[in-house]
């Protein structure tokens, strides 16, 4: 039974991370717009497969290193807002080339989603607190009304949990999107407009704290 709460707690972790609105879910959102359910998929699994490296950092020690070098976080937040600058000009593009019922070749997504997914400070800034809790050894209580449940702190359980919660929004999230866009005319070209918006605000934002940083 024990497992069992340690996964299903792993899985409102992984939401907790992947499900709030930000640049890697802006990603998502126009790769399945503009290219299919596969291509916004794909891009999940590149923002999957940075969490996988931010696991491996935390667990030896190095994501504790990275918390205290704010110079290499100045770095990080100047090279991520760059990355989100050209790849909203790469969204806008898209958009203007974008034809309904037509879905366009290619798995930019994962190399977009992974390289932005490791310049992104608030996917570090989880790792570096939650995330390190996830993996620490030891328990922690979870009380949900009359539910209440001690959970072991880094178990298989919790982790595999974990990443399945972020495959379950990859999924679902891409899913409903291109469903809607088959619904709702004009629907695909205003989201990819939006997450265009979404990565420019972004990108602006990590270069304005990169330069506060440095």
């Amino acid at each position: 039974m024990s497992s069992i709460v340690a996964a299903v707690a792993g899985v409102v972790l992984g939401l907790s991370l992947a499900a709030p609105p930000g640049p890697m879910n802006a990603v998502i959102a126009e790769e399945s717009v503009v290219r299919g359910v596969r291509a916004g998929v794909s891009a999940g699994l590149g923002a999957m497969s940075a969490d996988a490296c931010f696991l491996v950092l935390a667990w030896v020690g190095v994501a504790t290193v990275l918390r205290d070098a704010p110079r290499l976080q100045g770095t990080l937040l100047a090279i991520g807002g760059l990355l989100l600058l050209v790849f909203a000009f790469d969204a806008v593009r898209d958009v203007r080339r974008f034809t309904p019922d037509a879905e366009a070749s290619g798995g930019r997504g994962f190399v977009k989603a992974f390289s932005l997914s490791l310049t992104n400070p608030f996917q570090l800034l989880w790792w570096l607190t939650v995330g390190v809790t996830l993996l620490d050894p030891g328990t922690m209580a979870l009380s949900l009304g009359p539910i209440e449940a001690t959970i072991a702190t880094g178990s298989p359980a919790i982790v595999a949990g974990f990443f399945a919660g972020i495959a379950i929004w990859i999924t679902a999230f891409p899913a409903a999107l291109v469903a809607l866009g088959r619904r709702i005319d004009g629907f695909a070209p205003l989201v990819a407009v939006g997450s265009a918006a979404v990565l420019a605000a972004f990108g602006l934002l990590f270069l304005y704290r990169a330069a506060a940083a440095l």
